[in-house]
């Protein structure tokens, strides 16, 4: 049965029966269609039956298994003749390059011309609350389930991969299609080349047999008659299907420049309206995917290779990438565009030769030791790689801001890079490109294999926004890529790890003395305390747990499902205890192990976990087994567990660090402005006699942040005060970093706005104004005069500024349907309230699920 979730309280559901059988490759055959803002086409997927994860996990409550021992039992579908226009099952005589069209230019109509989608309540599965288990029941025939979402699809079938000429080269059984498949998939590393030209021929053989299959809200069910196991079941299934318009995978907008655009969202439902997948973690899995656009647009996408596109007809360009590094298909990524690239105006021959991309294909493979994961060409096993200080990057942006790259952005990445190669070594990944992405993108970035999304609001005010958010993005090219988390719910192996090495990558970047590095270091540190602080007095104390599972945590169903705590949650986005907990938890190691002796270890520990996914022990026991005993005290694998990461609130070894800890000079600079700030704001209007005028001191961009946060609890500053105030710091100009997802590192330009509107400061409501309409896209939850973020406070008094959404979003099309800011200070700016009028309105809280 279907259950219909309450988006407000829900988990995510992950419904894929991974423990059965494992999608091991996809090839993607796409066309991009604007016009009816749908993108259709086939997925091929090539499977391996078992899971070593398999042995790992247990059915648990909080998995729901099924309700019963009865197997479950399949709405047979009508064998699914369903009259399909344009369909793109290919034949054998195709060739490896012989594509199609662009795009057809139709409004999508699946769902109401009897083709399934997830709109429709289809499945006959008898389940618990979201899954069954789906292995093999006796007589009843094995079911795949993959996770899928606002999908149409059309057509499942079975490949005939043994009519693939030139097949029976690898294979010693030609005409037993799952053996191919099986030894397809486990052709050696030193084969890619040739394994990725086989998977291509393969996803264009004829089919051999439609598929039953069924569609319910989150899930594709498909089976084959009479097979009864995952080892029987067809190892390559081809699916031809549609997305939706609406789909909450992709993005269908304008960029900057007012160009039409798309991009996929990541969370919190991934890739599942993208294509139907394997979601779970441990479906790592292989990808190569053929785009078709319009000749004007640029396919940007994860990928090894730097796509090039190839015209097949006028007015038609096709882009193909590809990767042979396995990774969960969360993290693929595309973005399509009228996209420009960036290049540096003189490109010396110097930077050629550091920024040489090695392939595997051409890399002299001088092993450097032995890897953890499971075999494929890895760049950690290539002598030349492991030595290749910056990798090879490009950037993209709408062309009106192709300036401020060039000046901001560009000038960053080869340090930005550098610095990381030398704290944590070899560049997982080969190449790099950096994409400027459309105003209403929901955070300040994202990483993704070979791609990174930034925020325009990056390339405003000072070096230092856009240098530290570069130097997060890169930091997940190690934790969150290639080395990921087995359990999703424990996102601060990845979130709280990049929080930590932004700063240090930085402070290399900016070749600062270890000093200055460390004071910067400590002023930053004093910032997410008060975050956290506030994190912990605003939000639920069951969503503070960095390890909500506790020791069920990485344990699945038997099939494999699983959920996903707090994952539809709208809350949970705006939360920022996986970045800050994680982040102090890091620093108090690194703190206890000494700075050089953490940041050996952690080499140490990429280089043996790269490729795999990880639990929180993995690393605190190779950590702690690094320690001499002597200077672990009370450390343990149970007790960090106890304080920091399966409790709420404030871990007390952090409180006890904090009070004990003495401010660091920055930290003491700040409060002395602050002191001449008050004075400033108590002196009369007429002084009866001459006074000396306080002599403000410059201050760093983190410093100018912590005293306006300081002046924020002042209960009544002037309007002479703010005057000079704004006059001093040139408030109205300063870079306008917001949030980046769930860290909020509050920034001048908010600030200022915040004080604007406590004060009521008409003067400056007009930067009011401009903070709503040019940095809406982090879609940031802004503060009460109260100080509590509104985000948090009842549905009564959460209002979006609807005038301001539509002036900022130009009556664009975005699967976001509501204001990307939750803007409690319009009822405090008459202004807004005039001109919105109508556009004003409550939105009851479940809506803010899709405004995150």
């Amino acid at each position: 049965m279907d259950i219909k979730l309450d988006p407000s309280r829900d988990d995510l559901p992950l419904m894929a029966n991974t423990s059965h059988i494992l999608v091991k490759h996809y090839v993607l055959d796409l066309d991009v269609d604007f016009e009816s803002q749908i993108i259709e086409g086939t997925i091929v997927l090539f499977f391996e039956s078992g899971n070593k994860f398999k042995k790992q996990s247990s059915s648990t409550e909080e998995t729901y298994p099924s309700e019963s021992n009865k197997a479950c039992k399949f709405r047979t579908p009508e064998p699914c003749h369903i009259p399909v226009t344009n369909t793109r099952t290919v034949s054998s005589k195709m060739g490896y390059n012989d594509l199609v069209i662009c795009g057809k230019g139709e409004k999508d109509t699946s769902g109401k011309d009897g083709n399934h989608d997830n709109q429709e309540q289809a499945s006959g599965i008898s389940s618990s609350k979201y899954c069954c288990d789906t292995g093999n029941h006796g007589s009843e025939d094995f079911l795949l389930v993959l996770d899928c979402c606002d999908l149409s699809v059309l057509k499942v079938e079975e490949v005939d991969v043994a009519a693939v000429p030139g097949i029976e080269k690898f294979t010693r059984s030609p005409k037993l299609r799952n053996q191919i498949v099986r030894e397809l998939v486990a052709l050696p590393a030193d084969r890619w080349r040739e394994q990725l030209d086989y998977y291509a021929r393969c996803s264009q053989a004829p089919g051999c047999g439609e598929l039953l299959f069924d569609i319910d809200t989150w899930s594709l069910q498909i089976r084959k008659t009479g097979v009864q196991t995952a080892t029987d079941f067809p190892h390559a299934i081809r699916i031809q299907y549609t997305t939706k318009p609406q789909g909450r995978s992709v993005t269908w907008t304008s960029d900057q420049s007012g160009r039409p655009c798309v991009y996929t969202m990541g969370s919190p439902i991934n890739n599942r309206a993208l294509f139907p997948c394997q979601e779970p973690p441990v479906a790592m899995s292989t990808w190569q995917a053929t785009v078709r656009a319009a000749a004007s647009f640029v396919v940007l996408m994860s990928g090894e290779n730097s796509a090039k596109p190839t015209q097949l007809r006028e007015g038609c360009s096709s882009w193909h990438y590809y990767v042979t590094m396995p990774m969960p298909a969360s993290t693929f990524t595309i973005a399509v565009g009228s996209w420009t690239e960036t290049k540096p105006e003189i490109c010396s021959s110097d930077d050629l030769a550091t920024e040489k991309s090695f392939s595997p294909f051409e890399a002299d493979f001088r092993y450097v030791g032995v890897c953890g994961h499971m075999e494929y060409p890895c760049r950690f096993q290539n002598a030349s790689a492991t030595t290749q200080e910056i990798i090879p990057h490009r950037i993209f942006a709408p062309v009106c801001l192709k300036g401020a790259c060039q000046e901001t952005l560009l000038p960053l990445i080869p340090p930005c890079l550098s610095a990381a190669h030398s704290v944590l070594g070899t560049h997982p990944f080969s190449r790099l490109d950096v994409l400027i992405v459309p105003a209403n993108f929901p955070s300040l970035g994202m990483a993704s294999p070979h791609l990174v999304f930034l925020s325009q609001s990056t390339l405003t005010g000072m070096s230092q926004f856009c240098g530290t958010r570069l130097c997060h993005e890169i930091a997940h090219a190690w934790f969150g890529l290639a080395i990921g988390a087995r359990d999703w719910t424990e996102e601060w192996l990845s979130e709280g790890f990049a929080t930590h090495l932004e700063d240090v990558f930085w402070a290399k970047a900016q070749q600062l003395a270890p000093h200055e590095a460390q004071e910067q270091r400590e002023l930053r540190a004093c910032l997410r305390w008060r975050r956290l602080q506030d994190e912990m007095r605003n939000s639920p104390e069951d969503m503070q747990v960095l390890r909500p599972n506790k020791e069920k945590t990485g344990h699945v169903s038997d099939s494999g499902s699983s959920v996903i705590k707090h994952g539809l949650n709208p809350d949970k986005v705006f939360m920022q205890v996986h970045y800050l907990k994680g982040y102090f938890l890091l620093r108090f190691l690194a703190r206890r192990l000494g700075g050089d002796t953490y940041f050996s270890f952690l080499r140490k520990f990429v280089h043996k976990f790269h490729g795999q996914l990880i639990l929180s022990q993995d690393f605190l026991q190779m950590l702690l087994e690094s320690i001499p005993e002597e200077r672990r005290l009370e450390l343990s694998v149970e007790n960090i567990f106890q304080d920091w990461l399966e409790s709420s609130g404030i871990p007390q070894p952090l409180q006890r660090e904090r009070l004990a800890g003495a401010e660091c000079g920055l930290v003491r600079q700040v409060s002395a402005e602050v002191a001449k700030w008050v004075r400033v704001n108590r002196r009369p209007r007429k002084r009866k006699r001459k006074e000396t005028e306080e002599v403000l001191e410059k201050l760093l961009p983190d410093q100018l942040v912590l005293l306006l946060e300081h002046l924020l609890e002042q209960r009544t500053l002037n309007p002479r005060t703010l005057q000079r105030l704004e006059r001093t710091y040139h408030l109205s100009e300063q870079d306008a970093e917001v949030t980046r997802n769930t860290l909020r590192i509050y920034t001048v330009r908010h600030r200022w706005c915040e004080l604007v509107v406590k004060h009521k400061y008409t003067e400056a409501y007009r930067h009011v104004e401009r903070f709503l309409q040019e940095d809406r896209g982090k879609r940031s939850p802004c503060k009460e005069p109260t100080g509590s973020t509104c985000v948090h406070e009842p549905v009564g008094r959460r209002f979006p500024c609807r005038l301001c959404w539509a002036a900022a979003y130009g009556g664009q099309h975005s699967a976001t349907p509501c204001p990307p800011a939750w803007l409690s200070v319009v009822v405090h700016v008459p202004w807004l309230l005039s001109a919105a009028g109508s556009w004003l309105q409550l939105v009851p809280v479940g809506v803010a699920s899709v405004c995150l």
